[in-house]
């Protein structure tokens, strides 16, 4: 029960700490500025819609090829119908392949020339994830885009067949093996067509309050202490660090791939639902009027997939579709790298996989 209410106080008390440090009208401003939706740089905002982020963007995407994690439900589900409408071929991994079909069946009903393929895959397990992997390869598409969506929020201790904290190895580990695998054919795809390939790894703000001495990588495999809002904030932040890595390594490479990792805001998720009976009313009130809707979440992820104003970022952070500033430890480089090393060292241990040398 309390895990819930620390959750929200992570999510909500960051922006309190930030407002402490800035004068009362800086205050007033960007308050206004979140609750009215007041667009940013990029001419988007807190309350703009996945939707209008398609409506706006010029960018053809008929004939491209997309991957979507976490997409039966919430913000990855509308990011795939969004996409799927604008004629995007979508690819979704799903855990529960009958929740898939479902969802597969309502975007259809509303658009009938849409294309979307299910698979079957369990984000914790190494081994699912790379069957995955290798069955879209053996297909020959093409791949432009990769939406590393998915995510929980375990309560309790759990661990994944590999016997890794489920957290850790859903959120984080999951998607960086599904990344590695896929990124030659990204890269092969991009240099093929000419056309910016795009990854987006899923974060949220929370990751700011992981403290540097907290982040220990066995930790995080095998936790002595489990606190489930801290397992989420580590994996978050996990995300934020290999999206920084990565980035480096594609431009060293002259690659024409970006990756970028993205905050989608305090969307009303099933997390929230699935928890409401335990939220205090005065909480819940608070956290309400901040709470996004579906649509609105998932414009960001929609905005750094394909708006040509984010062609060539990368290694950035966004959230409410613009640029914005992560936590010191995020865009720490050795950190980074050191969290590459080390996920990649454990995955070929656990899998016997060799990775792609030019990767």
């Amino acid at each position: 029960m309390c895990s819930i209410y620390f959750l929200l106080l992570a999510i909500l008390l960051p922006c309190c700490f930030e407002i402490l440090s800035l004068s009362c009208s800086t205050v007033m401003k960007d308050t206004l500025r979140y609750l009215a939706g007041i667009a940013g740089p990029s001419g988007y905002g807190s309350k703009t819609t996945a939707q209008q982020v398609a409506d706006n963007s010029s960018s053809p995407l008929h004939r491209l090829t997309a991957i979507i994690t976490g997409a039966t439900s919430g913000i990855g589900a509308e990011t795939a119908r969004v996409l799927a409408k604008r004629g995007v071929r979508v690819v979704i991994p799903a855990r529960d392949i009958k929740k898939a079909a479902e969802l597969k069946e309502g975007i259809e009903n509303e658009n009938p020339n849409v294309e979307i393929m299910l698979f079957e895959i369990d984000l914790s397990s190494l081994a699912s994830v790379k069957r995955f992997c290798t069955q879209f390869l053996a297909l020959g598409l093409p791949l432009n885009i990769l939406i590393n969506n998915a995510g929980i929020f375990s309560q309790n201790l759990e661990f994944s067949e590999d016997k890794i904290e489920m957290t850790f190895a859903t959120n984080y580990l999951g998607h960086y093996l599904m990344t590695e695998m896929l990124m030659e054919k990204m890269v092969e795809t991009a240099e093929e067509t000419g056309i910016q390939g795009r990854i987006i790894n899923l974060s949220s703000v929370i990751h700011s309050w992981v403290k540097r001495d907290c982040f220990s990588f066995t930790q995080m495999l095998n936790p002595n202490n489990y606190n489930a809002t801290r397992a989420y904030a580590q994996s978050e932040l996990a995300n934020i660090l290999h999206a920084k890595e990565v980035a480096r390594q594609l431009k060293a490479r002259n690659a024409k791939v970006t990756i970028n990792a993205v905050h989608p805001g305090i969307v009303k998720t099933g997390i929230i639902r699935a928890h409401k009976g335990f939220i205090t009313d005065s909480l819940f009130f608070i956290a309400s009027k901040l709470l996004k809707s579906t649509s609105q979440g998932a414009s960001t992820s929609c905005y750094v997939a394909f708006s040509p104003q984010a062609q060539g970022l990368s290694g950035k952070y966004f959230a409410d579709c613009n640029e914005c500033n992560c936590s010191a430890l995020a865009n720490d480089e050795l950190e980074a790298q050191r969290l590459w090393r080390q996920t990649r060292a454990l995955i070929h241990r656990r899998l016997q996989y060799q990775f792609p040398t030019s990767s």
